[in-house]
């Protein structure tokens, strides 16, 4: 997981999609709630809630594992809406990456 950037991306949702199939992470703020989406190990979609860490220091997911990014962008993930149901209310982040980790 990287950092969350400070200034917010300037995107559309079809930017959102290209983005995540580039970039395979954003940091998405709903209201009060910072989620991290991201591919785990390029198999499979989920939603992280920054909120909350596992013993090792992790985010927790709050979504289900999903295998294709279409199918994670249909998942009722913010009040029992989708993404593009709810991208107006949304802003998202980049996630950088540490110097040592590239």
């Amino acid at each position: 997981m990287g950092k969350k950037a400070s200034e917010p991306l300037e995107i559309d949702y079809e930017g959102l999609v290209e983005y995540l199939h580039y970039n395979h992470s954003v940091y998405m703020r709903s209201d009060d709630k910072l989620y991290y989406l991201t591919d785990a190990n390029f198999e499979a979609w989920r939603a992280q809630d920054t909120a909350h860490r596992n013993h090792k220091g992790h985010y927790i997911d709050c979504s289900p594992l999903v295998s294709t990014l279409d199918e994670f962008m249909s998942l009722p993930l913010i009040h029992g809406k989708t993404i593009k149901e709810e991208f107006e209310h949304l802003t998202f982040y980049a996630s950088l990456r540490d110097d040592k980790d590239i």
